[in-house]
């Protein structure tokens, strides 16, 4: 079945928003207020234990092959990409070993490792990580779907702001504007997408420039064969994806260890042999020097400058996986000694040998140790690469929980550790991708400046959302994130200033993959924007179920109807579509609401909020399964049984709180009186607020003979006196076993899931971009995701799709 729905959310028509203002909206808000009374609170269940340096050290030396693979193959092409076109002067090695010195002091030490690697989401990091931060401390996300019961949520960790103070102004001027929302969110999505295309580039590069030290040793080989062998590593690194990190996960730390160790020795052998002078660069003159003497070229080099710090925006992604301070460790005391150790070693090389500035990695090499270090660096390549290919798994899933991505299918490959996931359809795109760019450019150099686009485009982005972090979530003085942004964005500006330059020569791969990406994101974010407006603004009232009776005007069949719903309270438009087009209905109703939250996990112990709707001759529920961008669904989890079991407890704790009296009996203390002095209270709000007609009043004044309970239900007060006068003890235990055991016989005789499938249509008369956007890429990306049936595993036999046409 299918309904044609005008989308009158954008323009206000009255016919929905005059259902929505006024009294009448107030006493819905009494009526279905939000799950408080049922959220659990369980605190500080997540305090985090405390390691002994012995586990310490353990997780250091295992973080090297999740967190810094990336970061530890720059050296294969960062001199390459500095001097392109030669080497004319050994004072310019000196500058450009200056400048790769205090790139990585400042970046990947100061700002990630001791600053921003702290504004983690419990140990979740990325954009989305800090957008989802940014989420729970203000107002800004743009489907505002949450509840005051989703902030007790044991991993929502969110403080108040004192009135007045510089932080709270900002807040007030973030939320005060739907642009600025707006702005905040491409910022994410930039920083986003540009992960994306690093996911595609960094393998690129990285097993390019391993593989291209064959022609070191044979240098008559032709470099279609360097891209071939490359392509061939490509095909085999993304075919093992579908194993997962765990699996070998043991076998990338050693190789990444003997990589630094490797690159660490023979960058001190270099520097004793060649030129120890080169040691005078860490003199931060040298830079002033560099710049004064090369000019212009010296500021466009620093797009190759900027390599050595690529892979930074990983190590921030995947956190999630080891602890801080193990990180920290492994970095400040061995990662970061090695990188200087093997950059100075290339230097003092280069200084005696400028000739070879192409191929300076595997040139600076001592013979004896040259085809163990190409095995090691080819592995090392493969590492960096799975650590980007898996950070951009864990990007989409959150883009997805966000819904800001449409709905790909996602792999659990670690029974032991839930982050590490798995997208078939994201890993072949990211296959395509690379194996394009590998063939298309054939050169580190053009490759290395579409990299560093892609790179410095993330950072700034991280960068502009970190001063928020610092204002909103902190509480910083004013004066340190003044101090924090100029030394964060005075260096990346400037890369970024050089990059464009190298638009041309390669830099505009990361821009087609971003406006790709971007595309797709927003496209499928404002049309969930819109269904869920859609949702809420035509929701049914609750006083037509309520005038609907006990079998709601129609036959009620056994059996029990999961109503699948974008709301967290009221009643979804598909659920009066579904019974006016059919007489019949289940026996037992459950409003199901999915939500994903702000948060990286909710646990399994305050996952389920439950609660009844109506008097409990209705037998109607609603229940709210709320989730973090972390979670998933797994197959083996039975999201329909612990639905029903959680319902069944409901059932048995509402006996429980009124104790002496059935639920369907209610507290003496919510009288007619009580219901009158609401009534007037609500009419003089809205008087003051809504400046509503008497028609709403009118409308409002034939809800008198309901009574609101402590449980957020209702039920005629005549109905309510007479269940207190009539019923006593004895037959109220007996009603409660008859209503668990009515839902025991009902989901024996089955469970059915209702689903609206709401298709999304451009207004007649719309602007030809819009209808390009909804009509066709919207329409092809609703088409080949995956469908809310098949990521809940709900089986096809039981599911009832209910459509809808809506025009934006």
């Amino acid at each position: 079945m299918a309904e044609r729905v005008e989308g009158s959310v954008a323009q206000g028509e009255n016919t929905i928003e005059e259902r929505h203002v006024g009294a009448m909206w107030e006493l819905e808000q009494k009526l279905d207020q939000p799950m408080d009374e049922e959220a659990n609170k369980l605190k500080n269940m997540y305090r985090e234990k405390g390691l002994s340096m012995l586990m310490l050290l353990r997780l250091s030396f295992q973080s090297l092959g999740i967190v810094y693979g990336d970061l530890g193959t720059s050296p294969l092409y960062v001199f390459y990409n500095t001097f392109p076109d030669g080497i004319s002067d050994s004072e310019d090695v000196i500058g450009a070993l200056s400048l790769i010195i205090y790139s990585l002091l400042l970046i990947p030490l100061i700002k990630y490792v001791i600053i921003v690697c702290k504004a983690n989401d419990n140990g979740q990091g990325g954009t989305l990580a800090i957008y989802s931060l940014l989420c729970r401390h203000a107002k800004v996300k743009l489907i505002p779907n949450q509840q005051r019961s989703d902030e007790d949520l044991t991993t929502y960790s969110r403080t108040l702001l004192p009135e007045g103070s510089f932080a709270a102004k900002t807040k007030k001027w973030l939320e005060s504007k739907e642009s600025r929302k707006r702005a905040l969110l491409f910022i994410v999505l930039l920083g986003t997408c540009m992960m994306i295309g690093d996911g595609i580039l960094t393998p690129a590069i990285s097993v390019l420039s391993a593989t291209g030290g064959i022609k070191v040793i044979s240098p008559k080989m032709s470099s279609d064969i360097v891209v071939l062998v490359s392509i061939i590593i490509l095909i085999g690194l993304f075919s093992m994806q579908h194993y997962g990190t765990d699996k070998v996960g043991w076998l990338f730390a050693p190789i990444v260890f003997i990589w630094f160790l490797f690159i660490g020795a023979t960058g001190m052998y270099n520097i004793c042999k060649h030129d120890t002078s080169v040691l005078k660069a860490f003199s931060p003159t040298y830079i002033y020097l560099y710049f004064k003497r090369r000019g212009l070229d010296g500021w466009i080099s620093l797009g190759g400058i900027l390599l050595s710090i690529t892979g930074t925006e990983a190590l921030y992604a995947d956190i999630a996986y080891f602890p801080l301070l193990a990180i920290q460790l492994a970095f400040t005391f061995f990662v970061f000694p090695c990188l200087l150790l093997a950059y100075c070693g290339q230097a003092a090389y280069l200084v005696n040998n400028k000739d070879h500035y192409k191929d300076a990695f595997y040139a600076s090499m001592p013979d004896s140790v040259y085809w163990p270090m190409f095995v090691v660096a080819t592995g090392a390549a493969i590492v960096g690469s799975q650590a980007t290919i898996s950070g951009t798994y864990s990007i989409i899933k959150q883009a997805v929980s966000h819904g800001c991505f449409p709905r790909v299918k996602i792999v659990h490959t670690s029974k032991k550790f839930l982050g590490q996931i798995y997208c078939p359809d994201i890993n072949w795109i990211l296959m395509v991708g690379c194996i394009a760019v590998t063939a298309s450019f054939k050169n580190q150099s053009q490759i290395g400046n579409a990299y560093g686009t892609a790179v410095v485009l993330v950072m700034l982005a991280t960068t502009l959302l970190m001063i928020l972090i610092m204002l909103l979530v902190w509480r910083c003085h004013w004066i340190l994130v003044l101090i924090f942004a100029v030394l964060t964005l005075v260096p990346e500006l400037s890369y970024f200033s050089a990059v464009i330059w190298k638009i041309n020569q390669g830099g505009w791969v990361p821009l087609i993959i971003a406006a790709i990406s971007l595309l797709v994101m927003s496209v499928w974010h404002y049309a969930t924007v819109k269904k869920y407006e859609f949702e809420v603004h035509s929701k049914v009232s609750m006083s037509w179920i309520l005038g609907l009776g006990p079998s709601l005007g129609l036959v009620r069949v056994p059996g029990i109807g999961l109503v699948y719903t974008e709301l967290a309270s009221g009643v979804p438009h598909i659920f009066s579509h579904f019974i006016t087009n059919l007489p019949a209905i289940h026996s037992v109703v459950v409003f199901v609401c999915v939500k994903y939250l702000p948060v990286y996990t909710v646990p399994e112990e305050e996952r389920f909020l439950v609660k009844r709707i109506g008097p409990k001759t209705f037998r109607m529920f609603r229940c709210v399964a709320r989730y973090g961008y972390k979670d998933l669904h797994r197959k083996d989890d039975d999201f329909e049984n612990k639905l029903l079991n959680n319902l069944f407890s409901f059932i048995r704790i509402e006996t429980m709180m009124e104790p002496g009296s059935n639920s369907s009996t209610y507290s003496s203390a919510y009288s007619l009186n009580h219901t009158q002095e609401s009534k007037d209270e609500l009419i003089h709000n809205n008087n003051n607020h809504h400046n509503s007609n008497n028609n709403n009043i009118d409308e409002f004044s034939s809800m008198v003979d309901y009574t609101v309970s402590t449980l957020d239900t209702i039920v005629p007060a005549d109905n309510r006196m007479s269940f207190s006068q009539n019923n006593t003890v004895e037959e109220e235990e007996d009603e409660e076993e008859d209503e668990l055991q009515y839902l025991k016989t009902c989901k024996e005789s089955g469970v059915v899931h209702i689903m609206g499938n709401t298709v999304v249509k451009a207004r007649n008369g719309s602007w030809l971009p819009k209808k390009i956007a909804i009509d066709y890429v919207y329409a092809f990306l609703a088409k080949i995701c995956r469908e809310n049936s098949v990521i809940l595993h709900v089986p096809h036999e039981t599911l009832l799709n209910v459509g809808q046409v809506f025009y934006v």
